[in-house]
């Protein structure tokens, strides 16, 4: 079939990840959180969650081969000007997406090391977690960690900002090229975030802590929104501070609602932008 021939297109950003069927985080925050903000998105589903607001019920993972099929057809369709990587439960996945990012020279990269829901389920294999370092730290630009996840990459828990910055540096010499690590479990009234990248200052990042119970998903969208970002085309500083400021709006405006029973999801929607256009290149 001939294709019409066009003067524009999407940036297009294309989420690897577990689906949530309560709609708060995974794929389907992904989704909500990279069309609130102009771009196109893309899916390649890891696993199906049967999940809600109070907790996972069950997980079913999806066999390789359809993980690698569902990357294969949209790259080679659509193409990706930025990858989101969530949960990946078995070194099998992991295996298959790192893979793939070689295969199709995959750019922009933004892994979230996802291991523990925020109702504790466990999302991941223990055998997962040395692939995941292995294989997908160094072909990722940023990894998005946050101190759950990071205490169980460097062996110990955190408890604060200086342990932080130790425990960032330990991931870079683990193979990352740049990590987020996120604050926002330690106590205080401050949020402080830690960009760390090589040959690169230590970048702190501190705000206000927004009181809210409805927090379920905030990793995933904070990730797909640094991941939108790339596609737009900013460099990853810039990146990361608009995503953060998104993810405080998502925050503030969803603070008084209520979407079920238990932790509840951000509002995604609450400042949408139309979908960038851009030329298409000759």
């Amino acid at each position: 079939m001939n294709q019409p021939s066009s003067a524009f297109e999407y940036p297009r950003v294309l989420s690897i990840a577990g689906s949530d069927s309560g709609g708060g985080a995974g794929i389907q925050a992904d989704l909500k959180t990279i069309a609130a903000l102009g771009c196109y998105g893309m899916t390649a589903i890891t696993a199906l969650t049967a999940q809600n607001t109070q907790g996972v019920r069950s997980i079913h993972g999806v066999p390789p081969e359809m993980l690698r099929d569902q990357i294969d057809a949209v790259i080679e369709d659509i193409g990706a000007d930025a990858v989101k990587i969530g949960m990946l439960h078995a070194p099998e996945i992991v295996q298959t997406v790192a893979d793939a990012i070689d295969r199709h020279r995959l750019v922009n990269v933004v892994l979230d090391p996802v291991m523990v829901a925020t109702s504790g389920a466990v999302l991941i294999s223990e055998g997962a977690v040395a692939v995941l370092v292995r294989e997908l730290f160094s072909r990722a630009a940023l990894i998005t960690p946050n101190l759950d996840e990071a205490a169980l990459l460097v062996g110990r828990t955190l408890h604060s900002e200086s342990e932080m910055e130790a425990a960032a540096r330990e991931l870079l010499a683990k193979g990352a090229r740049a990590v987020l690590l996120k604050g926002g479990h330690l106590p205080g009234d401050v949020v402080p975030d830690l960009l760390l990248r090589h040959g690169h200052a230590a970048h702190w990042m501190r705000a206000p802590r927004i009181r809210s119970g409805n927090t379920h998903g905030t990793g995933c969208t904070l990730s797909s929104a640094i991941a939108a970002y790339l596609a737009q085309g900013d460099e990853l500083l810039p990146a990361v501070e608009r995503a953060r400021i998104f993810i405080r709006g998502a925050l503030q405006a969803g603070a008084a609602v209520r979407t079920g029973h238990g932790g509840g999801p951000l509002n995604h929607g609450f400042a949408p932008v139309a979908m960038q256009l851009r030329p298409v290149p000759h």
